[in-house]
């Protein structure tokens, strides 16, 4: 059964990778990484999440200075065309999955409402 569904899985991720949605994607993100300082700065500020994401769950608290960079990155990511652009696209392909995820768990939501 458990192989029924990894074999499922790879053909729902097959079938998102046709979608115009993951294709723009996959433009933009190419559009984005073209431009060295651009796509440095993306990768600045994805480490930068991480980070911050990594101190949160472990129960440390962020400082000033670490809240103050985060801003100050995310204003010049945000200045970026093509980080905007990039991002706006990642959010329709995570419409996709959100639709995707709220159908599969739909029959475990139904167990727990009785």
């Amino acid at each position: 059964m458990a192989e029924n569904l990894k074999d499922l899985g790879a053909s729902v991720a097959q079938a998102l990778q046709a979608t115009p949605e993951y294709q723009a994607l996959q433009a933009a993100f190419t559009t984005m990484k073209a431009d060295a300082d651009t796509y440095k700065l993306f990768q600045d500020f994805q480490m930068l999440q991480m980070n911050l994401q990594q101190k949160q769950m472990s129960g440390q608290d962020l400082s000033d200075d670490e809240l103050k960079h985060a801003q100050e990155l995310a204003t010049q990511v945000g200045a970026k065309p093509a980080i905007k652009d990039l991002m706006a696209k990642e959010k329709d392909v995570n419409q996709i999955l959100n639709d995707l995820n709220s159908t599969i768990t739909k029959p475990i939501q139904n167990i727990y409402r009785g």
